[in-house]
């Protein structure tokens, strides 16, 4: 046992904490409380986006029967809306860069949700075409703007979150389709519905405005409203063209594969797309850490590969089960390729994180555009089959064009 005497000499060898670590700590526990909230207000950002654009299409056959559109009408009338975020595209990353993503965020959520209610408070086709020129329009300026946020926020943090961002977007559409649903189901009017979730919007990003991150490295430039990106920028463009133009074509011609090539009854006809939403949801919130352990041609090359195989499996067995399978693999294929390019593209080196974004964006977004009306010609030609076959030049596309993308990244340093 010690004694008294040698318990005092130890004790005057103890060294004391120095002060600057004490106050440290709650610095230290502060910054992390705070980087927490600009993530959470960036995440409901994302998954009231997704709320809001999910509560428009679900309501689309009731606006149909109200206003008495056949099917070439509603398909002239729905145009309206990719018009109206294609136009923003180059105006979003300008706006971003000249006012900061905060205040482009908190603005276009505000009218964003506006324009919901006016689209369900549309009485004539023209009325309906203007407000959905304006939702598309808002909904793109909140994309560009958010997923700017979301750039800043990794940075903040260290650490790959875009993806996770981009699967509570799609887990508000799941939400949105059941609010939908039930909506219809109790003959709830769309202007009725598009208010509750107007009001809904309004509250959360009165909050959330508080917590977003307020400094953007360029805000205040003065930049050019249009920019042309660089090889860099243009190669993340590209994989996302065809990654989207894959995706779209699981939107749009999926029920119509399961109806006539798969030759399911009316009632299943959905189960390709509801198949292909689980797996593109759940797959981008595991796709962040993927990416950190892998790396991002890794992982985009594995997206392309998973894409190719599934297209493969839905064409040479158009049966259900294996269709289901293959539609699983797609949609954990195209579930990472977006939210991975666009997390890329924020952190160009020549263009700032909104115009780099909008840049990758407008490329990706063509993309979606026409890949539906591309997948519709070929059926025509040939056979939904084929389409569908045709798709795997652009998966594979996926996997050379990451590879490319590499090559040149490592040959430049």
């Amino acid at each position: 046992m010690s004694t008294i005497a040698e318990i005092k000499r130890e004790k005057l060898f103890i060294v004391p904490e120095p002060v600057a670590t004490r106050a440290e700590a709650p610095a230290k526990e502060s910054l992390q409380s705070s980087l927490r909230r600009n993530r959470a207000a960036v995440g409901l950002v994302f998954f009231l986006h997704g709320l809001c654009f999910a509560s428009w299409a679900s309501r689309i056959p009731t606006i149909q029967a109200n206003l008495h559109l056949t099917s070439s009408a509603l398909g002239a009338v729905l145009f309206a809306l990719p018009a109206g975020f294609f136009i923003s595209l180059p105006f979003a990353g300008w706006l971003v860069g000249r006012l900061g993503s905060k205040r482009v965020v908190i603005v276009a959520a505000v009218l964003y949700s506006l324009a919901l209610v006016c689209v369900g408070a549309s009485s004539t086709v023209l009325a309906l075409v203007c407000c959905l020129f304006c939702f598309g329009f808002f909904a793109n300026l909140l994309n560009i703007s958010i997923n700017t946020q979301a750039v800043v926020v990794e940075r903040l943090y260290q650490q790959k979150l875009m993806a996770t961002f981009h699967g509570l977007w799609s887990l508000a559409g799941f939400t949105g389709a059941a609010m939908g649903t039930w909506m219809m189901a109790h003959a709830v009017p769309p202007a009725h519905h598009y208010i509750l979730i107007c009001v809904i919007f309004l509250l959360v990003i009165g909050t959330c405005a508080f917590y977003l991150v307020s400094q953007d490295d360029v805000a205040g430039e003065k930049l050019p409203l249009f920019a042309l990106p660089d090889r860099a920028l243009i190669s993340l463009g590209l994989i996302a063209f065809c990654s989207m133009i894959a995706e779209g074509a699981m939107f749009d011609w999926s029920g119509v594969y399961f109806s006539n090539v798969v030759h399911v009854d009316a009632s299943y006809t959905g189960l390709g797309y509801t198949t292909f939403m689980i797996a593109m949801a759940g797959m981008r919130f595991v796709a962040d850490r993927f990416s950190a352990r892998f790396g991002l041609t890794r992982i985009l090359q594995v997206s392309g590969l998973l894409t190719t195989v599934g297209l493969l499996i839905v064409v040479l067995f158009p049966s259900l089960l294996p269709s289901l399978a293959g539609f699983f693999l797609i949609g954990m294929g195209v579930s990472s390729v977006v939210p991975l390019v666009f997390s890329a593209a924020g952190k160009s080196k020549t263009l700032s994180p909104g115009v780099a974004i909008a840049a990758v964006s407008s490329l990706g977004f063509m993309g979606m555009l026409i890949g539906p009306p591309i997948i519709g010609f070929i059926a025509e030609a040939t056979s939904l089959r084929m389409s569908f076959l045709a798709l795997l030049v652009l998966s594979v596309s996926v996997v050379v064009l990451s590879s490319v993308r590499a090559r040149s990244a490592s040959g430049a340093e």
